[in-house]
């Protein structure tokens, strides 16, 4: 993309938004945190994208969308507006952002489609253009919609493994991580131990952790001891 990018027309519907994501960056698939953060640092007038509502981050190898899911319903039961991230969708893309128990329609969606293409996009200057996966983007875009809408409750479910995946430039208040298996070892690593570190990427210090593999590999326990997470365990901590 040329130099004069930030000067572009932006796209006007959202599967034009979603043509132009897939065209920016060369890989599918590229792990680390550096250029999504730099994106969302510009996002809020320079503010950042942290959300001012509790945030939950769900990790594992299974049950991470049937989890979102039924947090989403304890939640909405009580009375908590919520706001819930997952991953892929089935039919239509906006089945991935739904708000208070609605998927959100793709208009909704547009606005926030634009200001993290302008933040990417940077000034020309100081803020030199960011290249982001179609992941990366649509993730950014999802959580800042998530962060404008006014709720009580946002649920992030993980794309891919936790440490360097695009939903952990939040900070979580509260990680959840399911299952841990042989899951994406191109990405995560060779076993357990080392798709077990990646996931437990998500754990923020002195914030609980709820883990609910019965075994969970020793790299779980002791990165959780090591950022002094609240750990909670299955069988130890609840059951069920």
């Amino acid at each position: 993309m040329s130099s004069h990018a930030h000067d572009l027309p932006l796209p006007a519907t959202l599967p034009q938004w979603l043509e132009h994501c897939e065209r920016l960056h060369p890989q599918t698939i590229e792990m680390g945190l550096d250029r999504v953060r730099t994106v969302a640092q510009r996002l809020n007038q320079g503010q950042g994208l942290q959300p001012a509502c509790p945030v939950i981050t769900v990790a594992g190898t299974n049950g991470k969308g049937s989890t979102c899911a039924m947090l989403e319903a304890i939640y909405q039961q009580a009375g908590y507006r919520t706001g819930v991230y997952t991953s892929p969708h089935l039919v239509h893309f906006e089945e991935r952002c739904r708000i208070r128990g609605e998927v959100a329609p793709a208009d909704a969606l547009l606005p926030a489609f634009a200001e993290v293409e302008v933040a990417r996009r940077g000034d020309g200057a100081s803020e030199p253009e960011v290249s982001l996966t179609y992941f990366e983007f649509t993730t950014l875009a999802i959580v800042l919609t998530l962060a404008r809408a006014g709720l009580d409750v946002i649920i992030l479910e993980v794309g891919l493994g936790g440490r360097l995946d695009a939903v952990n430039v939040l900070d979580a208040d509260c990680a959840v991580i399911t299952s841990i298996d042989l899951d994406h070892m191109e990405y995560l690593g060779p076993d357990r131990e080392a798709i077990g570190y990646e996931k437990a990427g998500i754990m923020r210090t002195g914030r609980p952790v709820v883990v609910s593999d019965p075994v969970p590999p020793q790299s779980v326990l002791d990165r959780a001891m090591e950022v002094g997470a609240d750990l909670w365990r299955l069988g130890r901590d609840f059951h069920f």
